[in-house]
């Protein structure tokens, strides 16, 4: 184990595909990591594989914490979190950091900062971005932003979850608009990938051919590489699944609605992953969409069968 967290302890709060990772980094790290899920037999699994004590609650997970991370959901559920009535921000040791890292609109970031500065806390506006393989390495992209004094502090935290830490500016909201504009290339990449594929089936290629060819050529992106295995192996367990992209778009349809500025690409993505989620699958992996594709199609994906349509 490193040593550079120096027992120093750090709450992770929110232990899905990504926050379980990064509380294990932490933990590698050298941190002494208080790590709290809703779920407990999530929170009693972290505690049992690190020796930690599990703890009852958010706010005892909270509770004398140098840095607390939040991995949760939306917006929504940081407000609870944080704020609501029993919220652990009220359980945090005055100077103590927030890092918030789910998604959301600059301007719940702003106001998330703004009540933690009234409680006399720091915040720093930290999405993330790389997959839940890199957070258990430790290896995320971090866009992060917040008064100065509140990135100073966070910098060990942010080092031990991250392999690239982007500072993007002295106020909260900076790093949260920096991911819904990734975040609208996230989710188009996939709708596009995904209709690629469908269409390569509709084709009659192979489709491990047409994935090898691709991930070589000028069409490929980080997400048709990323996801498309997904396809070929006929497996939709969810590392991320649509339901995030619903959310996340949508985000980005309501800013660029805001400042009447267009966005029909990722308009149409979204579109997409409605529809996906309208046909039960909001829960499943993002890949899903191909899966949507192929049922309007009327053809086969690997692990799924479907009634092939004749023209």
């Amino acid at each position: 184990m490193d040593t550079v967290g120096q027992g120093r302890k750090v709450a992770v709060i929110g232990l899905g595909a990504m926050g379980y990772g990064m509380a294990s980094s932490l933990h590698r790290k050298g941190f002494a990591v208080a790590a709290f899920d809703v779920r407990p037999d999530v929170t009693r699994r972290f505690a049992d594989e690190t020796g930690a004590v599990a703890p009852p609650t958010a706010g005892a997970a909270a509770k004398d914490a140098e840095w607390v991370v939040t991995v949760v959901v939306n917006a929504d559920q940081t407000a609870d979190l944080l704020f609501a009535d029993g919220g652990v921000a009220r359980a945090m040791r005055p100077g103590a950091v927030i890092l918030s890292c789910a998604t959301m609109a600059p301007d719940r970031a702003r106001a998330f900062a703004a009540a933690a500065t009234a409680l006399g806390l720091d915040y720093v506006d930290c999405p993330i971005s790389g997959g839940a393989q890199r957070a258990a390495q430790g290896a995320l992209t971090v866009l992060a932003s917040g008064a100065p004094q509140a990135m100073a502090k966070a910098e060990p935290v942010l080092g031990a979850m991250a392999a690239t830490i982007y500072r993007l500016g002295d106020e909260a909201g900076i790093g949260a608009s920096f991911k819904m504009v990734n975040q609208l290339l996230a989710g188009v990449h996939i709708a596009a990938a995904a209709e690629a594929m469908v269409f390569a089936r509709r084709l009659g290629l192979d489709l491990h051919r047409v994935y090898e060819v691709i991930t070589a050529s000028a069409g490929n992106s980080w997400m048709f590489e990323n996801r498309m295995p997904h396809v070929l192996d006929g497996d939709y367990t969810p590392r991320s699944a649509v339901d995030i992209f619903t959310k996340d778009l949508g985000i980005v349809s309501d800013m660029a609605r805001a400042a009447k500025f267009p966005t029909p690409v990722a308009g149409a993505a979204l579109q997409m992953f409605l529809m996906t989620a309208a046909a039960g699958m909001g829960r499943d992996d993002d890949a899903s969409v191909a899966r949507l594709y192929a049922s309007v199609s009327g053809l086969d994906l690997p692990g799924a069968k479907t009634t092939e349509k004749t023209t």
